[in-house]
Order: C-alpha cells, then structure tokens, then sequence
C-alpha cells in the first residue's frame, strides 16, 4: 500500500488543478446538502425530544361540565387506546389588560392544577414557583429565551375577585393553558369546562388521534366535546417557518449532488483518458490493476475528503444565522434549534468521500483494463474519428474555420461532452430557479404598492418613551388625512382575543379604512367589509382546520362576536387574523388604533411628513417605508448564494473539460499554430467548442428550472402565491436565461482558451 500512497499523492501534486475542482465541487455541494439536512431536521427532532420529556398531551380536550361530570370524564383515562391521560382540571377564562407583561390585552384561559407534573403535560417551571395558595398565578412564558424575574410580583386584576399575583413563569409544550392557579383558587372563577390531557398509544396521524378520542369519550354525551387540539397542529405551527423553506433549500441541496457527481465523474474520466501514459509507465513498473484503480481512488479521495471537511465547517457556520431566520418569531418553548444532531456531521463527512469514490469508480475500471503497452502507446492522444468528420462537415460551410473546427470538437469525446453539458443543464436549471423564486418574492413584496408615492407608519401605542397619543382616535386619523401629501390612511388595531372553544388565544389585526392596494392580501375570497368577517393566512387556517365560509366565535372582555371567514391571505402569522373595524366595536368599544399605515401621493417628500406627524401630537412617532419582507429576504439571499455556489461548481466543470481537451489535443494545437493560426483564433476555436454546449444545455435547463420553480411555489405551506405572482417568465427574462447557459460555458472556457493562445508551437511539438 505504501507504493499505492505515494503514487497517489504524487498524482495530486501533479493535478493541481483537477485536485482543486473537485475539492471546490465538494466543498459548495457539502454546505449545501448539510443545510438542507439541517433544516429538515431542526424542523421536526428538538420539538420531539421536547414533547417527549414534558410527556405532552397528544390531545387536549375541553368538556362542557354542565353536560358531563367530572367523575365520568375521569374513567375515559381507562379507555382502549389511552396510554396516559391527566384530569379533568377546572378551565376559566379571565380578562387580560392591556400591557399587562407586555401582551396587547386580550382573554386568558386559567387552568387549575394542584402540582405541574403527573402523567401527562409535564409543566416545566423557568422562574419562581408554583401556585400553591389563593391569589397566586403561575404564567405560560411562551416565548423564545427565559422571562425577567422582575416580573415577578405582578398583580393580574380579576372583575368580581381579588388580583392575583404572579408568582412563577413556566412552560407547557402542549399548550394547555396560558395560566395555571391552584384548584380552589379556580373556583372563585367560575369554571364553565373542564380539560383532559390524553396520550394515546398510537399517536401518528390526524385520523389516528381522532379515532383515539372517539374510542375514549364514546360513553360521554355527543355534545360535552367544546374543543379539541392534538400535538401535530402545535409541530406544524413550531416547523411552519422552516417548513416554508425547506423545498427550495431540499432541491438546491440534490442540484448540488447532481453536480457532484457529474463533474467528478467527469474529472476522473479525464484523468484516466489523459493518464494513459502514467497508467502505462505504473502498470510497467509492477502495479497490478487492482493497484492501479487504488491509485486513482486515493488520488480522488484526498481533495473529497478535505473539501467534505471545510464543506462541513461552512455549513456548521452558516447554519446558526440560518435556524435563526427560519425559526424567528416561532414559539419554541424548551425546544431548541440552535444547533444540529452529530449524525448530520457524520453524514456529510462520510457521504461525499463515499459519493465522491462512487462517481470515480467506472471511469477508474477503464484503467484497470488497459495493458501497459497499449496505454504508453496511446500517450495523450484522443480518438479524433468521430470529430474530424464532423469537423470536415462544417468545414463546407460559411462558418469561420475556427469556429468550425470548434464545432466539431465536442464529438470527439462525446462520453465527456455529455457529462460536462448535464453539468451546464443543471447550472442553468439553477439559475432559473433562483430567477424565478427571486421575482415571484419581489412581486408578492411589491404588490399593492402600485405607482404610489411611499409609505409612513405611525405609531400610536405610547411604547417606548413616548407617552399615548392626547388626541382621540377619529381626532388622530382626521389631522393625518388634512396633512398634505396623504392619500390614504389606514388604521390598524389589536387585540389577543380568544376563539370559543380553543384552548389557544389568537392575535386579531382590526382595520378600518381599506383602501384598493390592499386587495393584493387575499388569495381567495376577498377582504373583511362587515361587521363578523375575517380573513387569515394559510398557516392559522389549516392549524386551526378552518376554511373559507367556516364560522368560529371571536371572545373579548367578556363580549362574543360569531364570525365567518370571507378570505385567506397570500401569507400571515400562524397565530394572527385580520378582520373589520365594525368587528372591533363589537368586542371593545372603547378601542383604538395603534397605528396608522398612510400611503402618501407620488413626489411627496415622506420625511417632512414624518415631522409633521408627530408636530400633531407628542405621543405619535413614525417611521419611513414599510421595510423589507423577512421571508423575501430570507429566499432570495437563499437563493442567490446557492445559486453562487452552484454556478461556479458548473463552471469549474467546464474548466475541466476544455483543459483536458487543450492538453489531450496539444499536437493539433501545434500544428494548427504552425500553419498560421492567430491566438485569437485559438481562443474562439476552444471556446465554441463549448459555447455549444451552452446553447444546448439553457434550451434544456430553462424549462426544468421553471418546471422546478413551479414546484416549489406551490409547496410552500405558509404562503399561498396568486397565479399572477406564479406567472413570472417572459420573453426578454428567458432570452436572458439562455444566455445563462453560454456564459456559464464561456467563463469556464476562457482562462484555459487564453492558456492554449499562449502555448508556443515548439513546445506543443517537441515530443515529435
């Protein structure tokens, strides 16, 4: 084996530039299949580990205690199917104040429970302590990172009832309640239902989980059931995020293993093809066959392993910023995504080399079965049949010779031609991909805006120094619309309301002034106009098993609003809807708007107004522009560095090729010089010769890449796409995709066309 090694890393020192290539290819493909992985499993394994150390509820249900008894809704824990269940614990709902720990107001379901463990719904304690006397309240913090201990201590007033004062601040992955007090204490506030916490022993499926619940509550009255929520809508609300972008990065990360195995595969095929000479001399000097395929697998083996090793580095560093993004704004709970299992790392360590040995293992066989004397005798010369009679072809034509002669030199090798334009497929399918991906975002973050003039936000909700606003709401929304430049004003108000019947609040968006650019919002249906309409993003939907025409009842303060949902939204958080402002004095009378969206004309100076804004009143304050969309931002970077990445791998295949092809073509070159042909002849010569290759590979890769972008528009779970935001291609965008293809050939061409311009025709013919 020591023979082996050393004609191994003598070949490497030698190849410097095929040991580069195929290094780089390994590195790019690396970070962006670990990527990929990563997000899959980020999405899905911390909220698992999680759920399984709290023993979460696979199913919570509410029970109308006027209908079933506490005693009967206790023996559905020994029902077939029910591995573990708590309860029944006392519900009650209780009027949060506004800026009450920060929340916008709203309702609080309360739950009684004596002790945060037992069988099911572990509840975890961040800070203080349990509630274990009357008028003390233990918190739900269900937000990312631990909650200030100076919260501590503050009271929560109850209508009819002392306040209760916060004693700790815990987590529930199961999403139980928003707020626990001691059973006694629940009484005093009048509990109408009462919850079960179930774990069943086959937990899968929606269909499993209901069919669970059946079985355990078949003796109870039909209508005792309120409410119901099982642990996957809580996974796909925690993965929604990363769910969204986890096509586009699963599909860059199988582009970039294509391309691996193209382009090693055509590398090795050209080491072999241009090693015969060494292969020969090896085979001379006592190398068996089978030594001699080690030879060329240790000499592929050794850039694959350190490019999957600095492949692997990248990826770890770029995957912290990434799980950031994709998981911003996601309600983790104990659940962390800040790093990625060990398995990953191995898998990229070992399965590159192991994809990277695969792809050099046929060409490598060509090797084993040349005899040394075949293989010193045919030196570095190719079999030129095949290309010179296409060469003779076009050379009747009107064509340049060099053009010609470049023409023809693909079929020569046409083993390699087709590797190296599978590699030009893929580089433009890629491109447009990322083309496509990046207008469709830009025209969903564009959208509304129209010829209009810019935006101002003004904000009205006393944060921060500012104190709230002297003027009343209409008052406020009056001076905007008297201000000049203003077009449109829109106001929008907030509250966290709760929906009859679901264990988990809501945020309501309440709008009053909708003006045409926003119809741009809604994707089906249309927008909210009377009193009981709401609309709402895909994600709140389907977590909440709503669709459009469906009726659900809106609670705040005590009021209720029955609603109808009119229309879903392109996008919007899992845990928000939007409805009408006659909606709002349904449920809060008193109400007013937080903010101000104004649309000013075209050519108005938005600083100015800014200032004369907040001249109106000291509790206003502004901000210019309405700022970039987070997952616009998130996609096309995305996008654009593997596009980067990938481009550049199928460059470098290209770069391969031509070089092989100058080196194994040499004499010819020579020759060619010898008879008067210029150095710019050369270069047009070689790079035609792939130029071709570039016309080819974008009239197959710019349907793909549409066919691709299709796919993965449709597929993203939190946003839902119009077709005119689908629609994106036109004539002048693929005429530019095309050129894609060519310049992908020609910037892989060019510096070994410009090396073969300068070789010197003594030293391409002194071996004759």
């Amino acid at each position: 084996m020591s023979a082996v090694w050393r004609a191994s890393r003598a070949a490497v020192k030698r190849r410097r530039v095929q040991t580069f290539v195929i290094g780089l290819v390994v590195l790019c493909s690396t970070t962006t299949v670990l990527l990929a992985l990563g997000l899959l499993a980020a999405a899905s394994g911390p909220f698992d580990k999680a759920y399984a150390a709290q023993h979460g509820a696979h199913v919570v249900a509410s029970f109308d205690t006027a209908k079933v008894s506490e005693s009967r809704l206790a023996r559905t824990a020994g029902r077939p199917g029910v591995e573990a269940a708590a309860g029944p614990f006392g519900q009650a709902v209780v009027v949060m104040p506004k800026g009450w720990l920060g929340s916008p107001g709203g309702s609080l379901v309360v739950v009684g429970r004596a002790d945060p463990g037992g069988p099911v719904d572990r509840v975890e304690i961040l800070r203080g302590r349990w509630a274990t006397a009357p008028g003390e309240i233990v918190v739900d913090w269900a937000f990312n990172g631990s909650p200030n201990p100076e919260l501590l201590g503050t009271k929560l007033p109850v209508p009819g009832a002392a306040p209760l004062t916060v004693v700790g601040f815990a987590n529930s992955m199961s999403k139980s309640a928003g707020a626990w007090v001691t059973p006694g204490q629940l009484a005093e506030l009048h509990p109408a239902s009462a919850q079960m916490l179930y774990r069943f022993t086959d937990p899968s499926t929606d269909d499993r989980l209901r069919a669970g619940l059946a079985t355990a509550t078949a003796d109870l009255p039909g209508d005792s059931v309120t409410n119901t929520q099982n642990y996957l809508t809580i996974k796909q609300a925690f993965s929604a995020l990363a769910d969204a972008y986890l096509p586009f990065m699963s599909l860059f990360g199988v582009l970039g293993l294509l391309v691996s195995g193209l382009i090693v595969g055509n590398v090795v095929s050209g080491a072999v093809v241009s090693g015969y000479r060494h292969i020969g001399v090896l085979k001379a000097l006592g190398f068996t066959p089978n030594q001699v395929v080690a030879v060329y697998l240790a000499m592929m083996s050794v850039p694959a392993v350190v490019g999957s090793l600095l492949g692997t580095l990248l990826g770890h560093t770029l995957a912290g910023p990434i799980l950031k993004v994709s998981f911003s704004g996601i309600q983790t709970g104990r659940a962390s995504v800040g790093t990625l299992p060990v398995w990953l790392y191995a898998v990229c360590l070992l399965g590159m080399p192991a994809l990277v040995l695969l792809a050099a293992l046929v060409p490598s066989l060509r090797a084993h079965r040349l005899s040394a004397a075949r293989a010193i005798s045919a030196g570095g010369a190719p079999r030129t049949g095949r290309g010179l009679r296409v060469q003779r072809i076009l050379g009747f034509t009107a064509l340049p010779r060099p053009v010609s002669l470049g023409l023809g030199q693909p079929f020569a090798r046409p083993g390699r031609t087709l590797l190296t334009m599978a590699a030009i497929v893929l580089g433009v399918t890629t491109v447009t991909l990322s083309t496509g991906l990046t207008s469709t975002m830009l025209a969903m973050g564009n959208a509304g805006r129209g010829d209009g003039g810019p935006r101002v936000l003004v904000h009205a909700d006393g944060q921060g120094d500012r104190p709230l606003p002297l003027l009343g709401d209409a008052r406020i929304e009056e001076r905007l619309r008297a201000l000049p430049g203003t077009e449109h004003v829109r106001a929008r108000g907030l509250a966290e309301v709760s929906l009859v019947g679901q264990t988990q609040p809501a945020f309501a968006n309440f709008y009053r002034g909708n003006d045409s650019s926003n119809a741009y919002e809604i994707v089906e249906g249309r927008l909210p106009d009377a009193a009981g309409e709401i609309v709402a993003g895909p994600s709140f939907l389907s977590q909440r098993g709503l669709k459009l025409g469906d009726r659900v009842t809106l609670e705040l303060n005590g009021r209720q609003v029955p609603t109808t949902v009119v229309g879903k939204m392109i996008d919007g958080n899992a845990r928000s809807l939007d409805a009408g402002w006659k909606t709002l004095e349904q449920l809060a009378p008193d109400a007013r708007a937080i903010e101000y969206h104004v649309q000013l004309s075209p050519g108005t100076d938005a600083d100015a107004y800014a200032a004369a804004v907040e001249a109106v009143d000291p509790g206003l304050s502004t901000s210019v522009g309405g700022g970039g969309n987070a997952a616009t931002v998130t996609v096309v970077t995305f996008s654009t560095v593997f596009t980067v990445l990938l481009t550049l791998v199928a460059s470098l295949g290209v770069f391969n090729t031509v070089l092989l092809n100058t080196r194994e073509r040499r004499r010819d070159l020579g020759m060619l010089k010898s008879i008067g042909m210029t150095p710019r002849q050369v270069v047009l010569m070689t790079v035609t010769s792939v130029a071709g290759l570039g016309v080819v590979g974008g009239l197959l890769g710019i349907p793909l890449g549409m066919l691709a972008h299709r796919l993965v528009v449709d597929h993203i779970g939190v946003v839902e796409f119009p077709e005119h935001m689908k629609d994106v291609w036109h004539l002048p965008q693929l005429a530019a995709m095309l050129l894609a293809g060519v310049t992908i050939a020609v910037l892989g061409a060019l510096v070994p066309a410009r090396s073969a311009a300068r070789m010197t025709i003594a030293s391409a013919l002194h071996t004759e």
